[in-house]
């Protein structure tokens, strides 16, 4: 196995074409499938399925295609920094589920180490996408929940997929919504009492098993319902509509502003929020320092 194989195999994945990728590298077609050939008879799987329409990855490949370009990735920054003498930025990215603590820790990790010579990237996104992007290398950490209802499913499709959750806190549920909210006043809330308000949801696109819910009791038969896809719109739904979600009580006043409150739900329902990597892969500095920075909300995770 080379490099240019790699390179040649990451290429295809890509442009999904032989003859456009032949083209763009300048090499023959033929000298392309035939090193392409080898290399999966070298790794003993189908990397690509060919048809009249192209090439398509098999699952084998995509998760072949993950660590080859991980390896390019390193090579390049190798070659960029002591070949080339360049001084390449350091790279770290995350991607998660709709909790606003954690884009506050990201917050805080890019205030310490600046811009100048790091790239960043934040991702928050439906919760197949973030255990997708972890496996396919796109992120380095997700961020998620488990709890009694998903645990068993989700827990077989991190291993299934290489990957390892390692708990951060464990915290009660809450009711989130605006202060202004009838409800709001209450030190505790039933779910019945809730019946007349809107639940909000986050939509999961085509991944919408109840297992990918974000919010807990997915099962829970709502008699009012609305799915929306970004943070931004469910805030003005509790504002405008007196809708609520169900989260884990962690309030960031400093992203979200102080017209919001989280009331305890009445339920011994616990949800255990904490981190995917991947399995035998170390976490990097960048990625330490933000693991800390998300461990100093457990004593802020309401009981």
């Amino acid at each position: 196995m080379t490099l240019a194989q790699l390179k040649y195999a990451i290429t295809i994945a890509d442009v999904k074409s032989m003859n456009k990728v032949a083209r763009k590298l300048y090499i023959s077609q033929p000298s392309l499938s035939a090193s392409i050939k080898s290399l999966e008879e070298e790794l003993g799987i189908e990397i690509f399925r060919r048809s009249n329409r192209g090439v398509s990855l098999t699952p084998d490949g995509e998760e072949f295609i993950g660590y080859a370009r991980q390896v390019v990735d390193q090579y390049r920054l190798v070659e960029s920094r002591y070949i080339a003498k360049e001084k390449v930025k350091k790279k770290f990215s995350v991607s998660m589920q709709h909790y606003t603590f954690a884009v506050q820790a990201f917050v805080e990790l890019v205030k310490q180490f600046g811009m100048d010579e790091y790239e960043f990237a934040i991702y928050e996104t439906k919760t197949h996408e973030v255990i997708e992007d972890v496996e396919r290398f796109k992120s380095e950490i997700g961020i998620l929940y488990l709890n009694d209802f998903n645990r068993k499913v989700l827990t077989k499709l991190f291993r299934d997929n290489s990957l390892e959750f390692h708990e951060i806190l464990e915290c009660s549920i809450y009711v989130y919504m605006a202060k202004s909210h009838p409800l709001a006043w209450k030190e505790e809330i039933e779910l019945e009492e809730l019946a007349e308000y809107p639940c909000l949801a986050f939509d999961q696109g085509d991944n919408n098993s109840f297992y990918f819910a974000e919010e807990v009791l997915s099962t829970y038969e709502y008699k009012r319902l609305i799915k929306a896809n970004d943070r931004a719109t469910f805030l003005n739904l509790m504002i405008g509509l007196n809708g609520y979600t169900l989260c884990s009580g962690i309030i960031c006043e400093e992203l979200n502003g102080s017209e919001y409150c989280a009331v305890k739900l009445k339920s011994d329902e616990k949800m255990t929020i904490g981190y995917l990597v991947r399995k035998g892969v170390t976490v990097s500095s960048l990625g330490q320092k933000y693991l800390e920075e998300i461990a100093k909300f457990k004593d802020k995770a309401l009981g």
